[in-house]
């Protein structure tokens, strides 16, 4: 190697430990929170479609959960009338008493449903009601026959008015009305003073 040649490799050398290293700078970079995926949503059980139906129930009426036995005194149970009121619900009541013959020939009406009581509905007693048919009933035993031709005339008046009456109250709670009659003669007379009134005789009285 000539002197030259060492020379420059020795300058060389000399400037590369004196040369100032520069610092290295450094770029913040702001923080990112990761995007939230989308979270699950719960939705509720859609609700059933069919629209409720409602009954009508006689607050009066408990369920028996024990069944009934034989000789059991439990009454059946009160019928729901079409309207809901509860006075429109057929009642048993104890005959009013000190006529047999008008109660032997009530209880004795076909298909009577509370046979050996009066019936209240509608804040009248009546003498018999066909529960399936729903009919109510009036009994009449007069002995008609007996009577004077002025007499006749007055009872028709005032069976007429108070038949017309219970009629009414029986109608308004969804019942057909019936008047039952022991002869021939009073059935003709009643007929005649108010064709509005279904009278019938009574052949099993």
């Amino acid at each position: 190697m000539t002197l030259r040649t060492c020379g420059l490799f020795l300058v060389l050398l000399c400037a590369c430990s004196t040369t100032e290293q520069k610092p290295l700078h450094q770029v913040a970079m702001p923080w990112v929170a990761p995007l939230a995926g989308p979270k699950p949503v719960v939705m509720p059980a859609p609700m059933g479609l069919t629209p409720p139906v409602t009954i009508m129930v006689d607050p009066r009426v408990h369920p028996d959960p024990e069944a009934q036995g034989v000789g059991s005194t439990r009454r059946p149970p009160i019928p729901v009338t079409p309207n809901g009121d509860p006075k429109c619900i057929p009642e048993r009541v104890p005959h009013l008493g000190g006529d047999d013959l008008h109660n032997q020939c009530a209880d004795r009406v076909p298909q009577n449903g509370m046979s050996g009581f009066d019936v209240l509905v509608n804040g009248k007693r009546f003498d018999a009601v066909q529960s399936v048919a729903r009919i109510l009933w009036e009994i009449k035993t007069d002995n008609f026959e007996a009577y004077t031709p002025a007499l006749r005339r007055i009872v028709i008046e005032k069976q007429v008015i108070e038949l017309r009456r219970e009629r009414d109250l029986a109608k308004a709670c969804g019942y057909g009305f019936l008047v039952g009659v022991r002869s021939s003669t009073h059935l003709t007379a009643l007929r005649e003073a108010a064709d509005d009134l279904t009278v019938v005789l009574m052949d099993w009285c």
